[in-house]
């Protein structure tokens, strides 16, 4: 018996049940039924038992094999080629070592583990994801992550320079900063003991020094010993900027521990580049001393002004002023004051008891200036001491200069004036409001040290106890924020994040006001949905949560029937489809 399909003019074919039989020596056939109102698939299931095919029940024909987590993979692994990631990475290697290295990025920023754990991760027995599947690694060893770690430490030369030639050219603005992160154990050469920005004096540390572009893309990363200087690990980055990067010119853009005027005077202007920095606190009190240029009057009817002084020859100096972080001083300053003068109050008290008095100068002197140094508040107090005796006042004068220049910041530039201005990333000369914005921009390299150093890619805690190793480290979680940041633009509208900077930056009346979302990010954070004009509103992500919503998209190795195995992917949310889309990824399995 066969099913035979009979075409039938212009009607649909009909579909028969027909078998074959001998008369008188010939071959015959006749029609057993008329299958044509049957549904096609009843009709290929009775194809398949006239072929002698063995059905089995559902459950027994069909079965899951294994189910990894992989649309986080997806986009990751996606955007990663968009974006040519992989061009990054010199191909003299062998390809194996070149994806293995693109396998600790891309783990990095998925689930940021020990060297050990990747490795785990991305073996297909003990695989918590699907991205050595996707990478095609097979079986992988904790002895190759490491030397795809090694070897990435060592081509971080020619990785930056492939990411100067991406992002950097002449004439660009650069972003600077200098952050630091403790170390486990004591065996690091590079481990020393230093101002902690972690709070963490009691670890020995490392400084890392993050060069970004004008729109926060990160360049370059640099390790350096704990108790290195901020301003000292400039004379490095200048290095690498005019040798291995090939810049001639370039305007660095730092904070003013980094960018002091030493380092100005000493490395910076002897290289031919300019800069846009900030005062510190007494060079301000300086300007504004008694026939100064920075005088109150000058905000009178505005919050910045443009201003000169011999003691900045050939700079411009932007003097600005926030009534909001006027009041934020203030207050904090209230709140120091009060705390201090009440643990004094407590040792005056210690002084004048009856019983086992406090006593002796040297004492009583080394218990106020512990009090006074916790809150650097020593300036603000008048102070008498003798061997049985203490007072103390606050200092009415003292706190009423310092009040005076409250909200007010100085940044300070080699670059002359324009009448309108530059383009981003390049500046030949920049208005006053394009100087105070340059400036600010710095927040970008503070979101890459956060994201570098906490719930994202969680550089520390550091376990390597080799200096190349711990720099190769750091590299590899810079770029897995590289790529973070990318995903990051792309996502926007998903996020939290700001996904309109144009329209942000159009209602900001000036650089110096506090900088507020755009409308459409507001209506975003109010209501905890995504925008209607983007589709049906869905909620709205931190970009970790993302990632774990994407991570419920499956990758199902599926055997169907006995032997065969294929690779299914699970149905997509409303919610992985459009964060795929945005990353211009299609979802395969």
């Amino acid at each position: 018996m066969y099913v035979a399909v009979v075409p039938n003019r212009s009607s649909p074919p009909a579909i028969l049940l027909r078998e074959s039989y001998r008369e008188a020596g010939k071959t015959k056939n006749r029609t057993l039924a008329n299958l044509s109102r049957w549904p096609a698939e009843r009709i290929e299931q009775l194809r398949a038992v006239l072929r002698g095919d063995k059905l089995l029940p559902a459950a027994e024909a069909v079965e899951i094999v294994r189910a990894l987590p992989h649309g986080h993979v997806l986009a990751a692994l996606g955007t990663a080629r968009r974006i040519a990631l992989d061009a990054l990475l010199p191909r003299r290697a062998p390809q194996r070592r070149r994806d293995l290295a693109l396998a600790l990025i891309v783990a990095r920023l998925l689930e940021p583990a020990a060297k050990l754990a990747t490795a785990r991760m991305l073996d297909p027995a003990t695989a918590s994801h699907s991205l050595g599947e996707m990478l095609g690694l097979g079986k992988v060893a904790a002895k190759e992550v490491y030397a795809a770690l090694d070897w990435l430490g060592r081509e971080q030369p020619f990785i930056e320079a492939r990411l100067a030639r991406r992002h950097l050219k002449d004439g660009a603005l650069l972003l600077y900063d200098v952050t630091s992160t403790y170390l486990e154990g004591r065996c690091c050469e590079l481990a020393q003991y230093g101002y902690s920005r972690d709070h963490r004096a009691d670890r020995p540390q490392l400084v890392i020094g993050l060069m970004c572009a004008a729109d926060g893309c990160p360049v370059a990363v640099e390790v350096f010993e704990g108790h290195t200087a901020d301003p000292l690990t400039l004379s490095a980055q200048i290095d690498k900027l005019k040798q291995r990067f090939k810049l001639q010119r370039v305007v660095m853009v730092g904070d003013r521990g980094v960018l002091t005027s030493a380092r100005i005077e000493q490395t910076l202007r002897p290289a031919g580049f300019d800069w846009i920095t900030a005062l510190r606190a007494p060079a301000i009190k300086q300007l504004a001393a008694e026939g100064g240029p920075l005088q109150p009057s000058l905000f009178d009817h505005r919050d910045m002004a443009e201003i000169t002084s011999p003691d900045y020859p050939g700079e411009r100096l932007v003097v600005c002023k926030n009534p909001l972080l006027a009041e934020e001083r203030a207050r904090k300053r209230a709140e120091l004051l009060a705390a201090t003068e009440n643990e004094i109050a407590r040792i005056a008290a210690q002084v004048q008891r009856a019983r086992r008095p406090l006593r002796g100068a040297a004492a009583i002197g080394q218990a106020v200036g512990a009090v006074l140094g916790r809150r650097h508040m020593a300036k603000h107090f008048q102070i008498s001491i003798t061997d049985d005796t203490f007072s103390f006042a606050q200092n009415p004068h003292s706190i009423a200069a310092e009040a005076a220049l409250d909200g007010i910041y100085v940044v300070r530039t080699s670059l002359p004036g324009a009448q309108s201005d530059a383009p981003t990333g390049q500046a030949r000369g920049l208005t006053a409001h394009a100087t105070v914005r340059a400036y600010k921009s710095l927040s970008g390299v503070e979101h890459a040290f956060r994201s570098l150093k906490t719930v994202d890619l969680e550089l520390r805690p550091v376990f390597h106890w080799t200096a190349p190793r711990v720099r190769a480290h750091v590299l590899l979680c810079m770029l897995a924020y590289y790529l973070q940041w990318h995903m990051r633009r792309c996502l926007a509208p998903m996020l939290f994040d700001e996904p309109d900077p144009a329209a942000r930056g159009a209602q900001r009346t000036s650089p110096v006001a506090k900088a507020e979302p755009s409308p459409a990010a507001q209506r975003k954070a109010a209501r905890k949905r995504t925008e209607p004009a983007d589709g049906e509103p869905l909620p709205v992500h931190s970009f970790h949560t993302l990632l774990g919503d994407l991570a419920t998209l499956t990758r199902n190795v599926v055997r169907l029937g006995r032997d065969r195995l294929t690779a299914i992917l699970a149905t997509p949310t409303r919610t992985q489809l459009r964060a795929l889309d945005l990353l211009g990824v299609t979802p395969t399995a």
